[in-house]
């Protein structure tokens, strides 16, 4: 049963307004501090920020190149040209609360090109997962750097336990398996046909090297501002491991878009340990406006490449893209009948 619509306004609510406290909080943060880490800011070698701009595009690419082998096996092969154009458009919905908005636009895209909407949204869902997943696969590493942060004892076997777990629930019978609980408990038709496996083994080493071009990205940034006394096997292991750790968490903070503040705030405590707090402020700033700025940059190209095609919804069809979203987001509310009730 679906939230009444009372409640799910004040959900609503309740989002944007942690939304606004979080970039409050921030601000304050930084106008109490911004002479020290203003000096930081200048610090930053350009080199290292074009340096992790060109890692994030192509992050990026990665992304967008799983995306289309799902949709491809679900039995949609398109253009690149046009998957790229569809996908980055759509990807400017993930900074609204809701996680909804960017599936909803880019099956209302692609529907321009006789796509069934509900392959589009199955695949969009379908990355959705298998990004989380490969994501807490690649940040494991990056558990024993917080944990330590923080003063707890780390211990291995549950690391190489949370990695062999991971891998199962990547392998094609389980990952399979979980895709028919979750459309069941959304209340959704099952797939067309189970994904195979060069499907999601390709999808799975697409989604594993886009994860980490990105956290590269924030190695290139980081390195130079790291004190000496660090090697840069530390630095890379930090910067790589531990940033992906923080977007796991900042996902699991689905309330904020694209985990602002969250990830920002678990990344800061890590790279704490590698420099002074000014730095790693000016380092996580940084990564924050580079990440912003490639995906304005995405969706710019997305955009053009749609308009010129006409991919993009008219104003008469907007009203029906939202109520998709509405409805979407219904779903989201739902909870499982499996479940208590959380």
């Amino acid at each position: 049963m679906a939230l009444p619509p009372r409640l799910r306004t004040l959900v609503t609510v309740l989002r944007y307004g942690a939304l606004v406290l979080v970039l409050l909080l921030v601000v304050v943060a930084l106008a109490r501090n911004w002479q020290s880490v203003s000096r930081e800011l200048g610090s930053i070698p350009r080199w290292s920020v074009a340096g992790a701009f060109a890692l994030t595009i192509v992050s990026g690419i990665f992304a967008m190149l799983s995306w289309r082998v799902l949709l491809a096996d679900l039995g949609t092969r398109l253009h690149l040209a046009d998957a790229a154009g569809i996908f980055f458009v759509g990807q400017l919905g993930k900074y609204v609360p809701g996680s909804v908005w960017s599936v909803v636009m880019q099956a209302e895209m692609a529907a321009r090109l006789k796509v069934p909407r509900r392959r589009t949204a199955v695949a969009g869902l379908l990355l959705l997962g298998m990004s989380g997943l490969t994501a807490a696969l690649v940040g494991i590493p990056g558990l024993p750097i917080l944990l330590a942060r923080n003063g707890h004892e780390v211990w291995w076997p549950l690391v190489g336990a949370c990695i062999v777990v991971g891998l199962v629930a990547l392998s094609p019978p389980v990952l399979n398996r979980l895709i028919a609980v979750g459309l069941r408990v959304l209340r959704r038709e099952p797939l067309e046909h189970a994904l195979t496996t060069p499907a999601i083994t390709l999808a799975t080493v697409f989604s594993v090297l886009s994860w980490t071009f990105l956290g590269a990205g924030c190695w290139v940034l980081a390195q130079p501002m790291a004190s000496d006394e660090h090697s840069a096997g530390r630095v890379f292991v930090v910067a790589v491991f531990g940033y992906v750790m923080a977007a796991v968490i900042g996902m699991i903070s689905f309330f904020l878009p694209a985990g602002v503040g969250v990830r920002d705030g678990v990344f800061l405590v890590m790279l704490s340990g590698l420099m002074s707090p000014a730095a790693a402020t000016a380092v996580v700033v940084v990564f924050r406006f580079v990440t912003v700025l490639a995906d304005i940059v995405f969706a710019l190209f997305g955009w053009l490449w749609a308009k010129g095609h006409e991919l993009l919804p008219s104003r008469a069809d907007r009203d029906e893209v939202y109520a998709d979203a509405e409805r979407l987001a219904e779903d989201e509310d739902r909870p499982s009948p499996h479940s208590s009730g959380h």
